[in-house]
């Protein structure tokens, strides 16, 4: 068996009936509320970083800037799936977070996911860096490329390896 790797943190989900089109597939629009709930779960369970808490802290936090979305394979309504987010790039106000949605016994890609999360003051009502101290928790966790490719160069990328390979 693998060691978790720090650096990509996953929890597995259980695909809901709400959540589900007429053909008990999970409906497109939810697979990001998946996602974005499990890495919310994930910052908090591995990383010990609270979001909620730091907004309403400082009234600062992130929004989602821009979303790419490849839909694989569908997930069905009560199937177990695993999804696992790793932060690709950071710099001073951007986070772009890769997020994975796998079949439970992880052999299928379902779903894979780039965000771009900015750094904003909600308070101010705009884009800021990232102080100190918040990049120099997160740099820890960077899990970069190898080479910079596009988002449907690594759809396929991915598509052609193993989970282990990953």
């Amino acid at each position: 068996m693998t060691e978790p790797n720090p650096k990509v943190p996953e929890s597995t989900q259980v695909i809901r009936f709400p959540d589900c089109d007429p053909f008990n597939h999970l409906n497109n629009g939810r697979y990001i509320d998946y996602f974005i709930n499990a890495r919310e779960d994930h910052l908090a369970q591995h990383y010990d970083f609270e979001i909620y808490k730091l907004a309403n802290k400082t009234g600062k936090s992130w929004v989602v800037s821009q979303n790419q979305i490849a839909y694989l394979s569908p997930a069905f309504l009560m199937e177990k799936v695993v999804i696992q987010s790793t932060i690709l790039e950071l710099n001073e106000s951007d986070i772009t977070v890769e997020m994975r949605m796998w079949n439970e016994q992880k052999t299928k890609l379902k779903s894979l996911l780039w965000t771009k999360f900015v750094h904003f003051d909600f308070r101010e009502s705009k884009r800021i860096n990232h102080d100190k101290q918040l990049l120099d928790q997160f740099l820890q966790y960077v899990n970069p490329l190898a080479n910079p490719i596009s988002f449907d160069q690594r759809v396929a990328e991915i598509k052609s390896r193993k989970y282990d390979e990953l």
